[in-house]
């Protein structure tokens, strides 16, 4: 071999190397994240999801990819969301509560992880929680089902209380369950309540104006994303009015919300994270039963009880997880 030739046979190698870089590139795992809120609204919750990818050794943008896909709490986008993800041959899809059925619908293959805040056998998802069946598998926080437990804990923290009005999102699916539980609760503690729609921030707006014609003495606010989501708008409105409010999510009460009621969603996300890492490394949706929450916490904002002039006993305060002061 002339030298000349041997150059131009190393230099051509040399050329290819970045080209074979690139195409490893391309092969990296895709998850594809369906959520029917907002990227601003539940960056923590994406954060949590990412941290418990991270946590079974995968890192967005190094050994996977995230798609996002976002419905800005137009639930009519999700089916068109979800085919989309599935046209682009995504290796897993994680769906939130309100984007089960949509991702469900768009795929038999793909395997799902999901977070849902009702009982996924009640709703079809899985056939039952220990042998998944099918391609999906995640977490139930069961959310809508705590809907007299957040009643009862907000009337004895305000045993005054005759009226409560209830903010609930009618798009959300578990919404049906927490009015009815809310309304048998309700005529076991003896309480007059009244359901505010409330489906975008116009609706929150018109609800809380209403509160004084409604003589409402406390506020119960329903579960779902988009409600979740709102969770400044809501602590803001509660304080302007000084009506003592009571959330489904931690985040809000410390956020500045009086009181919460539920499992920890953040921690739910991480938890279908490190769910959709096992699938990553081979896992059978089948296989991982559905995570249900161990522990219920009741987190109070003691700071938030002073400026509204609400007093809380020493008792229930000792019965709390977590005081904010």
């Amino acid at each position: 071999m002339r030298r000349r030739d041997f150059i131009t046979l190393i230099g051509g190698v040399a050329m290819s190397w970045p080209l074979t870089g690139h195409a490893q590139q391309t092969t990296l795992p895709v998850v594809g994240f369906l959520n029917s809120a907002s990227a601003d609204g539940y960056a923590s919750m994406a954060a949590a999801f990412r941290q418990g990818l991270k946590d079974t050794g995968y890192v967005d943008g190094n050994n996977v990819t995230i798609e996002y896909r976002w419905a800005e709490n137009q639930y009519d986008r999700l089916p068109a969301l979800a085919a989309d993800l599935v046209s682009r041959r995504v290796t897993v899809i994680f769906a939130n509560s309100p984007s089960i059925a949509a991702a469900k619908a768009a795929t038999t293959k793909i395997p799902i992880t999901f977070l849902s805040g009702d009982d996924p056998v009640r709703l079809g998802f899985v056939a039952s929680l220990n042998r998944p069946g099918g391609n999906a598998t995640g977490v139930a926080i069961l959310s809508g089902a705590l809907a007299a437990k957040r009643l009862e804990l907000l009337r004895e923290l305000v045993p005054h209380a005759r009226t409560i009005a209830i903010l609930i999102n009618s798009d959300f699916g578990a919404s049906g369950r927490f009015q009815s539980d809310v309304e048998a609760a309700a005529r076991a503690l003896g309480l007059a309540i009244q359901f505010l729609q409330t489906n975008n921030e116009r609706e929150i707006d018109g609800a809380f104006n209403s509160l004084a014609q409604a003589r409402a003495d406390a506020l119960l606010v329903g579960p779902g994303p988009f409600l979740d989501s709102r969770r400044e708008l809501l602590v803001a409105l509660a304080a302007k009015t000084a009506i003592p409010a009571g959330y489904e999510t931690r985040a809000t009460a410390v956020a500045g919300g009086l009181i919460s009621y539920g499992a920890d969603v953040g921690d739910g996300y991480r938890q279908a994270g490190i769910y959709t890492a096992r699938i990553l490394k081979g896992a059978n949706p089948n296989d991982l039963p559905v995570v249900q929450p161990t522990k219920f916490e009741l987190v109070i904002n003691l700071k938030t009880a002073k400026t509204i002039g609400l007093t809380i006993s020493e008792s229930f305060l000792l019965r709390a997880d977590k005081v904010i002061e």
